[in-house]
């Protein structure tokens, strides 16, 4: 894939809107960090976003929206979350909430969690993209998994320079740093993550994964989940993978695009069956099969 740098015009938005809602990311500014962007209700194009990035797990990831409106359309916000908004935003501000059911976001983006982070983003590329696609977009820093975060596009095009077809140039970010995240989920506010805005909030010391930048496990079915199964085994609910069937498939041709995007929705229908148990067929520990096997070993620890 060749990788374009453009500046950013009307032209380079309206061209970066097309390959979003063909099902692919593309690097924008914001003012923070670049982030890299994809339709957050199209669980293939947030998929490609982890193989650009070579994520090794799949964290729930921010959701950029225009204004409030839109993101009290996907969240629950509450007295506290919608003071914040009101201060904060548009700005380096996201709020976890809880996830209003029906809101149409793609189960990857959250990574199964009943909450989800929202962001309204100020710089003026984000937010040109936004109205152009018409959709909430998922956006983590653009940057190889591991890596610095980038403040400017050369430093999107060194980590990811053939993995993504679009860099939108709009120069250095003016903040440079990944967005403050408070959790307003009932309760006291918690601060998951410090940034560039001082919340008068409690520093989260519970260790459930809520947001990116946390160490610890994600959401996990409630049966017992067997790993490598090349069959099932009696009362089991199989995920198969590939040639091995079962009663759900994550992808019958073995695209770990597609098995990465069904992933969650394929734990959520086996913890919700009839069957006590859940196993699940081999993937391959290569490239994408890496992220969806760090979220299985998570699943069934």
């Amino acid at each position: 894939m060749q990788t374009r740098v453009v500046p950013f015009t009307d032209a380079s938005i309206a061209e970066a809107a097309r390959l979003i809602l063909d099902g692919q990311p593309v690097a924008v500014p914001t003012e923070t960090v670049y982030g890299l962007a994809a339709d957050a209700t199209n669980a293939g194009a947030v998929a490609r976003i982890y193989e650009a990035k070579g994520r090794p797990s799949f964290n729930p990831l921010i959701v950029h929206v225009p204004h409030i409106t839109a993101a009290e359309r996907i969240g629950d916000f509450r007295a506290e979350a919608r003071a914040l908004a009101d201060e904060f935003w548009p700005g380096p501000l996201t709020l976890v909430v809880p996830l209003r059911a029906n809101a149409g976001i793609a189960s990857i983006v959250t990574a199964g969690l009943p909450t989800i982070g929202l962001r309204v983003p100020a710089h003026p590329a984000m937010q040109a993209l936004l109205r152009a696609v018409g959709r909430p977009l998922a956006a983590p820093s653009a940057n190889a998994s591991g890596g610095i975060s980038p403040t400017r596009a050369e430093h999107v095009l060194k980590s990811l320079n053939g993995r993504i077809p679009l860099i939108i140039d709009g120069g250095a970010t003016p903040r440079g740093l990944e967005s403050t995240i408070v959790a307003a989920t009932g309760g006291a506010l918690r601060l998951l993550r410090p940034g560039p805005l001082e919340i008068d909030a409690e520093r989260d010391t519970a260790g459930n994964i809520e947001a990116p930048g946390q160490l610890a496990s994600h959401y996990a079915p409630s049966k017992p989940v067997r790993l490598n199964a090349t069959s099932s085994k009696r009362n089991e609910y199989l995920i198969g993978f590939g040639r091995i069937d079962g009663d759900a498939n994550l992808s019958p041709s073995g695209d770990l695009i597609e098995a990465a995007a069904r992933l969650f929705d394929l734990l959520h229908q086996a913890d919700a069956s009839q069957k006590p148990r859940i196993a699940v067929a081999p993937v391959p520990d290569e490239g994408l099969g890496q992220a969806i096997n760090d979220r299985l070993r998570r699943a069934a620890a």
